[in-house]
């Protein structure tokens, strides 16, 4: 039910106030009513009555109308209070409203009164609601205050875009180390302390965010101290009606505590793998080696350090030697401070062996004691530590790990790694132990050579190679001549003396180190693999013992000169095992003994051959000084004119005894015994001096192709002396082509791309010969600096009447021509072969079919004859 309204009339005249209240009737405000003309019953009535609205006359006798509203005023100065008069004049009706008269309404004009009091009444309602509510909200505003003044995080609110701090809690001064004042006062010290690394990111943010609805970051400032706190900031985004961002509204924290736990958490995390890891590893590491190498790897990858590396302590040089690492290294180890005594360098590595305890630096930059800073920086290293390895009490190495972060090392993960060095150290102990029983089952004490059961096994897997490649294994074993009397005159140290550095000289002399052993007392062995020809096995046999014992062996002062005696078996004619070719090399080497002789094979029709191999080799020296060789040319036609378009120098031996000897029958001991060498180099510059001799109608002579050997190529100064060759032979801006096998190229390619890269910028052509018979990669054929690829002959001989070796020759003449390569076709001996290979687009053709290799005196009618590119035929 709704509250009847109160009026109090304040008339002195009794009929004023029925009229009054008749006209509001009359409007349907029918209200309770008390009429007062006094002070004191007006002041009763207000408390006692409290009414909705007071209606009072301005002029009475013992009353005055001013006097009643200052009255009210006091007791309920919300009330509206109306003058209803007929004597108050403009100027007092402006008083009376000045002095807070709701309004006036004169007698003559009751009619308004309804109106006016409704006015007023509504307007009161609202103004009794406006200031509950701004009570309700000053109340509000008093307890947030409170409650945000005791937050420790920092609420404010920045106007957009113009960044002016329209709030600040008072946590900014615990928080950023900056007053509310402060930061009122100053409109851009609000992104002052952001962390300069940290800034462009956080404002990058800010901008990004003003067009979304929210802001989050963590970041870094710096306090006025100096001090760098991490800050997590959150923000809401506040638009107006038009939609328009004008403020912001967040709350700061203080997170550097939760960053350092999760930090420390993160450290111990990856301090945890690479225990995990290296533990694992333990078990499955099988030497001391691999176990280095998968320490540091894991200490890098599942440890995310910078960089690790293990090193052993060298007692006799008193220096850690790095043997395995991982990370960023590049050169690292060159001006490192690795002794292990005190120097002035304070090499904290050494520190560490010395005193057997880990060492760590937190902060390599700000630690005077510290070397290598630049090195460090710039691998992006702030901390390091640096753990011993003990074993039986003794530091024999170092494990060393090297952090991006400062303070990595603290300790908590300085207790998991000590435990980690610990665990590398225990595993070392069993592996040594392991090692060292493996060892000798494997190898020689005495000499450190692999013993007879090592020889075997390795013989072994030699022989099994052997026979799915179908090539012959050498097996020598020998012994030192009079040894018994060596060890009886000067004593059984002596004796050991003599066979270690016997030992060291064959293991750094055999063209095998891998394949010598010591089987018993003074008889060694050794094994070559991969032999073609086992006669020419003789010059190796020769120049090695030759290389032993040609200096003397110093024994207890004195200087001795040896002599030996070796057997030589070959597999697989003199057997097909292991067992039984050793046991046959040591048959003929028991044999030479008898005989006197310096070795013997174990078969003797090897000997006659082995006696025929040297005589050759002789003969061959006294050719090269006599001049004997001679070169023969075999033109290059050119397959769309079939003109001549280059020849092909092929040598020949001038034998006075029996003529005129093919390549075939010396060139592989030219090349056993690096003869090749000098007569690869004199053919370079016959050929160019030759061709001095013969022009085309341009004037100019023919290119010359020459055929390098294997053992040219592998040659360091293979590119010098080709330079040499063409330098002698006065040929500058010469028509020279070399010739290099396949599958001798593909032997070493990044190094060979090099070395004909060389070739080629001295304006020489290069040609891959025997095309087709390798395993080119295409990779790297795309790579190689040639110009041509020369078909082999197999291809050749049998396309006409094979599928399959047609199929060949078209496909590698499609490839080079993709490869803008020239495509020569060696062996060309029928018309049809000849057809085909134009109809194929063959760029050039060599073969019996044109001619056949002929003297230098020759060269200028076969080129009449044939003609010159050119120049068509006849």
């Amino acid at each position: 039910m709704t509250e009847r309204l109160r009026i109090l009339l304040v008339e002195d005249v009794a009929d004023d106030a029925e009229l009054a209240l008749r006209e509001l009737g009359r409007a349907g405000l029918h209200a309770d009513r008390r009429v007062v003309d006094d002070e004191k019953s007006f002041v009763d009535a207000v408390r006692e009555f409290a009414p909705n609205v007071i209606l009072c006359d301005f002029s009475m006798p013992g009353f005055d109308g001013m006097a009643a509203l200052k009255l009210a005023r006091a007791i309920c100065p919300d009330t509206p209070f109306i003058f209803v008069s007929g004597t108050i004049g403009e100027e007092s009706a402006v008083d009376a409203l000045k002095s807070s008269a709701t309004d006036y309404v004169m007698k003559t004009n009751l009619a308004r009164l309804p109106a006016a009091v409704e006015r007023a009444l509504r307007e009161a309602t609202e103004r009794t609601a406006r200031r509950k509510a701004e009570e309700e909200l000053a109340a509000l505003r008093e307890r947030l205050q409170s409650i945000v003044s005791t937050l420790p995080d920092v609420v404010w609110s920045v106007a957009v875009p113009s960044r002016e701090m329209l709030y600040v809690s008072p946590a900014s001064s615990t928080v950023f180390g900056r007053t509310q004042t402060e930061v009122y006062e100053n409109h851009t010290l609000w992104g002052e302390p952001i962390h300069p690394e940290d800034r462009p990111r956080v404002m990058a943010l800010w901008q990004g965010a003003v067009t979304g609805e929210t802001f989050e970051a963590e970041y870094r400032i710096v306090k006025p101290g100096g001090e760098i706190r991490w800050i997590q900031g959150r923000g809401r985004f506040t638009g107006d009606a038009a939609g328009n961002v004008v403020r912001i509204d967040g709350i700061s924290r203080d997170v550097t505590e939760r960053r350092e736990h999760e930090r420390k958490l993160t450290q111990l995390s990856r301090v945890h793998a690479v225990l995990s890891g290296i533990n694992s590893a333990i078990v499955r590491a099988h030497c001391r080696d691999e176990l280095f190498r998968d320490a540091c790897r894991i200490a890098v990858g599942a440890g995310e350090f910078r960089m690790a590396w293990v090193g052993v302590v060298d007692r006799e040089s008193m220096q850690v030697k790095p043997v395995a690492w991982d990370g960023e290294v590049r050169g690292f180890f060159d001006n490192a401070p690795l002794a292990v005594t005190a120097t002035s360098g304070q090499s904290l590595v050494g520190q560490a062996v010395r005193e057997k305890k880990p060492v760590i630096s937190g902060d390599i930059q700000s630690d005077p004691q510290r070397m290598m800073k630049k090195e460090c920086l710039e691998r992006g290293i702030n901390s390091l530590a640096a753990l011993p390895l003990i074993v039986r009490g003794e530091a024999v190495g170092v494990l060393v790990l090297y952090a991006g972060e400062l303070g990595f090392f603290d300790s908590e993960e300085m207790q998991l790694l000590m435990q980690l060095a610990g665990d590398i150290a225990f595993a070392l102990e069993h592996i040594g132990q392991e090692e060292r029983l493996t060892y000798l089952a494997y190898y020689d004490a005495l000499t450190g050579l692999p013993n007879r059961a090592l020889f075997h096994e390795r013989l072994t897997q030699l022989l099994h190679t052997a026979k799915h490649g179908r090539t012959q294994v050498v097996v020598a074993a020998g012994d030192i001549n009079r040894f018994r009397l060596i060890n009886d005159t000067l004593g059984r140290q002596a004796g050991d003396t003599l066979l270690r550095e016997f030992a060291q000289r064959l293991k750094r002399i055999w063209p095998e180190p891998d394949h010598v052993a010591r089987i018993s007392g003074d008889v060694f062995a050794g094994a070559l693999a991969d032999v073609r020809d086992p006669g020419n096995i003789a010059y190796s046999i020769d120049s090695t013992v030759a290389a032993i014992i040609e200096a003397p062996f110093a024994v207890e002062g004195k200087e001795l000169r040896i002599a030996t005696t070796a057997g030589v078996a070959v597999f697989p004619n003199d057997g097909e095992d292991a067992d039984t070719l050793f046991r046959n090399a040591e048959a003929a080497l028991a044999k030479a003994k008898e005989s006197g002789e310096t070795y013997l094979f174990y078969r003797p029709e090897m000997n006659s051959r082995v006696a025929e191999t040297l005589l050759l080799e002789n003969k061959l020296r006294q050719a090269i000084k006599r001049d004997q060789f001679v070169l023969h040319y075999q033109p290059k036609v050119d397959g769309r004119s079939g003109c001549v378009c280059g020849l092909e120098a092929l040598i020949r031996w001038q034998d006075p005894e029996t003529g005129l000897i093919p390549p075939v029958k010396f060139i592989p001991i030219l090349e056993e015994t690096g003869m090749i060498l000098e007569v690869g180099q004199w053919a370079i510059r016959r050929a160019l001096e030759d061709s001095r001799r013969w022009r085309t109608k341009d004037g100019s002579p023919p290119r010359i192709a020459v055929n390098v050997s294997p053992i040219q190529l592998r040659q360091r100064g293979f590119v010098e002396a080709v330079r040499r060759s063409v330098e002698e032979a006065g040929a500058e801006g010469c028509q020279l082509d070399i010739e290099i096998t396949e599958s001798i190229i593909m032997r070493d390619i990044e190094e060979n791309i090099q070395k004909l890269s060389a070739i080629r910028e001295m304006g020489l052509q290069i040609a891959i010969d025997d095309f087709g018979t390798g395993y080119s990669s295409l990779a790297y054929l795309a790579k190689l600096p040639v110009n041509a690829l020369k078909i082999d002959r197999s291809f050749i001989v049998t396309m006409t009447s094979n599928p399959q070796s047609m199929t060949i020759v078209s496909s590698i003449i499609s490839l080079a021509h993709s490869l803008g390569l020239k495509v020569i076709a060696e062996g060309v001996d029928a018309e049809e072969q000849s057809k085909v290979l134009r109809l194929l687009n063959c760029d050039e053709m060599q073969g019996y079919l044109f001619s056949r290799p002929v003297p230098p005196d020759k060269v200028a009618d076969l080129l009449n004859q044939i003609g010159v590119q050119g120049e068509p035929l006849a």
